[in-house]
């Protein structure tokens, strides 16, 4: 296990590699802990020994066990907006939208195999404290920033004409989506089961934001 000193860096300069790689092992480590306990019984101790840490490197990276898990859905966030900005990049004219899918992604900011749970369990925590709160608002703010821009792209690549806003309309997606997460956390959904039902939704609301072209662009493939 690698002491605390092994993890201080001089706070006028840029986090080092080092740094970098403790925080990735930690968040790992806590993505990995949250899968198999749930966030309340993921304690800073278990992630700590999981990913082969001092509390005191803990704590020189991370306040708290929310802003822990708050970066953590922030990298995941990340991660799926840029794997969609790929796709999204890659639209022509003459091509087809898989409904399902590439709007399905826009609505659900999460990673891979990301319990869809977790970004609920954030905004409860955030309820309670207000600096939870502005960074929770803040990683809102960015994610329906590039939703925007993807929609942007989408209407101009195909022609469409929405029946509101853009922002309004990325605001409904995320909306929807952390919708379906909350009810799902009520009902005990698993996290496959939350994807099917926001996909189905979504299926159904893409069609009422799109007032005109959206028979042609937004089609399930053959």
């Amino acid at each position: 296990m690698m002491t605390d000193a092994a993890e201080r860096t001089d706070g006028t300069r840029p986090p080092s590699q080092r740094r970098e790689q403790t925080r990735a092992r930690l968040l790992d480590a806590a993505h990995d802990v949250f899968a198999e306990v749930g966030m309340d019984a993921a304690s800073v101790e278990v992630i700590c020994e999981r990913a082969g840490f001092t509390r005191g490197a803990f704590y020189s990276n991370f306040e708290s066990k929310d802003e822990l898990f708050l970066a953590l859905v922030t990298r995941l966030s990340d991660a799926k907006m840029d794997a969609v900005a790929s796709r999204v990049q890659r639209l022509t004219p003459d091509g087809l939208v898989d409904i399902s899918d590439l709007v399905g992604h826009l609505g659900a900011p999460f990673g891979e195999g990301m319990d869809p749970h977790l970004l609920t369990e954030i905004r409860v925590q955030a309820l309670r404290d207000p600096r939870l709160a502005e960074a929770f608002l803040t990683l809102q703010r960015r994610v329906l920033d590039r939703i925007e821009g993807f929609l942007t792209h989408i209407i101009a690549t195909y022609g469409l004409t929405l029946r509101l806003p853009v922002a309004e309309a990325a605001r409904i997606l995320l909306d929807v989506s952390n919708e379906c997460c909350t009810t799902a956390m009520l009902q005990g959904l698993r996290a496959e089961e939350v994807t099917e039902v926001l996909r189905v939704r979504l299926d159904a609301l893409v069609p009422v934001l799109v007032a005109s072209g959206g028979e042609t662009a937004f089609r399930r493939p053959a």
